[in-house]
């Protein structure tokens, strides 16, 4: 496997010959498809359609374009921290995080599965401080579905005595068992059955409040 190295010289005042978000677009792809370390410097540059000098002007190195590629793939209204945020009640945002993975999972033009778990690293010391990226990046969604939750509590949707953590890695598990579905050929269809009945263990009466409606 090759990888690129840390520090490259970079050329200074010399604009780049490709499109930089294309060429980005498509390493996301790659990564996606393939993970970090099996992704390699010549599988990059065949698929981008650029030279390894031109990939450490515009990025500096594989880590740096890979992280880019990550940002990529959890930007804009899909950002599982904007559909958070998005939701009217906790159980809306759960659900629409549930729901947007099975879109995200099984989209026609992009590879099967979420990006951070096929990207997962395997565990060598060269690749260590990208898995622990990966890793913050999880936890991170998952405290702020926390977070909501515990918003919600607040708020009278749930229980005040609901577990927020063990529900929001409820949530979190599903999805990244959704992923593993969906890279061994699950359809959209079956994930959305599997994202439902996933739902039916969302606690659905406040200890003083209304029964509130099943969204799905």
């Amino acid at each position: 496997m090759e990888v690129l190295a840390e520090q490259r010289p970079r050329r200074s005042g010399r604009p780049l010959s490709f499109d930089r978000d294309a060429v980005l677009h498509t390493a996301m792809l790659m990564f996606w498809r393939h993970g970090y370390e099996t992704t390699s410097l010549s599988d990059l540059t065949a698929a981008m359609g650029v030279t390894p000098p031109s990939i450490y002007a515009a990025f500096g190195d594989k880590k740096r374009l890979f992280l880019e590629a990550v940002s990529l793939y959890l930007s804009g209204p899909s950002s599982p921290w904007a559909i958070i945020e998005g939701g009217a009640t906790a159980r809306e945002s759960a659900w629409a995080l549930l729901a947007g993975a099975v879109d995200a999972f099984t989209g026609q033009d992009t590879p099967a599965g979420c990006m951070l778990a096929t990207s997962a690293i395997s565990g060598s010391a060269s690749a260590a401080d990208v898995q622990q990226e990966l890793s913050d990046i999880r936890n991170g969604v998952e405290a702020a579905l926390k977070a909501r939750i515990i918003t919600g509590m607040e708020a009278g949707e749930l229980a005040g005595d609901t577990d927020a953590e063990a529900l929001a890695g409820h949530v979190t598990a599903v999805i990244q068992g959704m992923s593993t579905l969906a890279r061994d050929g699950a359809d959209r269809e079956k994930l959305l059955r599997v994202a439902t009945m996933a739902m039916r263990a969302w606690p659905s009466v406040a200890a003083d409040g209304p029964r509130l409606p099943f969204v799905g």
